[in-house]
């Protein structure tokens, strides 16, 4: 048997081969590209567009251009005689002086979050 046959015959039976290896390795880089980067940007994703589902009128808000203002009215899209929350909702704010109409979605934070209080809670003072 010559060496070269010998070098073969030793690859073909001494484990894994080195695409297969490869493969593993590009697996596990991808995996952790999901689990510390993907993963978590979607997570925050959906809580933005639910806390934009759940705006409402007095919440005070920053628009992607730098906008402050507080929220005067919101006009729900209507789908089959039913207001339906999308992003695509026009929202007017109110900043200083003027009334803006803005996309919900060019909404990027909400800063004040106006929220009803318990009943129980101001009935028992």
């Amino acid at each position: 048997m010559t060496s070269l046959g010998a070098y073969f015959l030793l690859q073909a039976g001494g484990g894994p081969s080195p695409l297969f290896q490869l493969g593993i390795q590009f697996a596990l880089i991808l995996a952790i590209f999901y689990f510390l980067m993907i993963r978590p940007q979607q997570k925050q994703r959906r809580q933005h567009e639910e806390a934009l589902r759940n705006l409402q009128k007095g919440d005070e808000v920053v628009t992607s251009g730098g906008v402050i203002g507080q929220v005067v009215h919101i006009r729900d899209t209507m789908k089959e005689g039913t207001p339906q929350r999308s992003m695509d909702d026009q929202v007017t704010i109110r900043s200083g002086e003027s009334r803006l109409v803005v996309e919900r979605r060019a909404i990027a934070r909400i800063t004040t979050a106006k929220r009803a209080e318990p009943a129980a809670a101001t009935s028992s003072s």
